[in-house]
């Protein structure tokens, strides 16, 4: 059976979160080993802030980069169908044949950085008329008086009925965007992304187009 996706507990743990949001999307309950949930937790959540505390500027690009790596080996040793890829920069663009929307195709997953005030990680789970799905940990209330106008938008859609899918969809073009604004995935010095497959399945996910 497949879980729900989670939501994070803290300010800070939207890496971790995400990425086990993607081991969730990606493989059975039953499936999943405790000890990858383990180390996910232990090795995110890295950064200090500028006030010298240890977690409270979340997950750094090094982390992330160290996760693909780890869960590759991990997946090697343990016969455990999971394969990773991660990198920076110009190429994380949605668009078509770009390696996230090849990933999506697939049926892959993909944690990213974007901006949501504040640098922040989803987890995208496809494309649909040309709008992205993506789970958000962050937890918002639409009917919340105290919700940030940022949402108010039509390039951000709130989705209620697919709790183990995505909870959000956004236009492609305001994810491309080189701003800092809610969703966006800003200069591409700062762009980075962790692509996970369940390797088991790939073979009935080979489709290029979206």
């Amino acid at each position: 059976m497949k879980n729900l996706l989670n939501y994070q507990t803290s300010e800070y743990d939207c890496g971790p979160v995400s990425l086990l949001n993607g081991i969730r999307y990606l493989f059975e309950r039953e499936e999943i080993v405790p000890d990858l949930v383990k180390f996910v937790m232990l090795y995110c959540m890295d950064s200090y802030n500028e006030d010298g505390e240890l977690c409270k500027h979340g997950t750094s690009a090094a982390a992330m980069n160290y996760m693909a790596s780890w869960m590759n080996h991990f997946g090697e040793v343990k016969k455990f169908p999971l394969a990773c890829e991660f990198f920076t920069g110009e190429e994380v663009t949605i668009s078509p044949g770009s390696r996230i929307g090849r990933a999506l195709a697939r049926g892959g997953v993909v944690v990213v950085h974007v901006f949501l005030g504040v640098p922040h990680y989803v987890l995208l789970t496809g494309i649909e008329n040309g709008r992205v799905l993506l789970f958000d940990p962050f937890y918002e209330e639409i009917d919340d008086p105290e919700l940030d106008e940022e949402y108010s938008t039509d390039e951000i859609e709130f989705i209620f009925d697919r709790p183990k899918k995505a909870n959000r969809s956004v236009s492609i073009e305001r994810m491309n965007r080189i701003s800092m604004d809610y969703y966006e995935m800003g200069e591409y010095c700062c762009r980075e992304a962790l692509i996970m497959y369940n390797t088991s399945l790939q073979d009935s996910n080979l489709s290029e187009h979206f």
